[in-house]
């Protein structure tokens, strides 16, 4: 694992999906604390509209214009998280291969770098060994993040269902977990991944506020390496 070479045996690394217009207020955030996150697009759906109903809100669920995707997500990493956003454990093995790879293909000529990472998308039990085993055998992609929170630092082997940390709304768990994450100290390699969604930055007045304030709690500190997905795992 890179950071490793950084001689700093911590890191700290965001994971959002879908691409929706609030990443790029999330940017500015990430931007301005030093940190770095990995955004997981579907690239057929890039550039849609879209509305979600929320805690009796209507919450926008826009999608970043594909001409935008290099310039809005500059400094950060882009990864595969399919071409319509299916349930792959329902899929035949050709579709299974055809929304990952093509997925691939089509936001690596958009931000001109190969696109190597991934995050499953979907609710639920959105990946099993068979889809882990297909991606990792038929398509460029060299690691998968899965939803299903660890509520541990440790790393982990099987880089294709990568469970992360914690998921951002469990606000209370996240700022706990930041702070043991900062005090912990260790002689092996350790991870703190978040993830989530940026739109649901909206559902509530004070979430913006609340991410805003794990940010200030996590970042800058001189024994963590921040950076991407692929900074951290590969």
């Amino acid at each position: 694992m890179n950071f490793k070479d950084q001689e700093k045996l911590k890191a700290v690394t965001f994971s959002y999906d879908d691409g929706a217009t609030q990443d790029i207020r999330l940017i500015e955030l990430l931007n301005k604390y030093g940190l770095k996150c990995t955004f997981n697009l579907n690239s057929n759906l890039l550039g849609k509209a879209g509305l979600l109903d929320r805690n009796g809100k209507r919450i926008s669920h826009y999608k970043i214009h594909p001409s935008d995707v290099k310039a809005v997500y500059d400094g950060h990493e882009i990864a595969v998280h399919t071409l319509t956003h299916p349930l792959l454990p329902s899929l035949e093995e050709s579709e299974i291969i055809h929304q990952v790879e093509q997925d691939r293909y089509n936001l690596s000529e958009l931000v001109d770098y190969e696109v190597v990472g991934m995050a499953y998308p979907g609710g639920g039990i959105n990946n099993d060994d068979r889809v882990a085993s297909i991606i990792k055998e038929h398509t460029g992609v060299k690691y998968s993040r899965t939803i299903v929170s660890s509520k541990n630092f440790d790393v982990q082997n099987n880089l294709f269902r990568f469970n992360p940390s914690v998921y951002h709304l469990d606000f209370v768990e996240m700022m706990e977990l930041g702070q043991k994450f900062i005090e912990l100290k260790t002689n092996e390699p350790k991870i703190l991944y978040i993830w989530g969604h940026s739109y649901e930055m909206d559902y509530e007045e004070d979430y913006w506020v609340r991410l805003e304030e794990f940010f200030k709690l996590i970042s800058n500190k001189d024994d963590i390496f921040y950076s991407t997905n692929k900074e951290v795992l590969l």
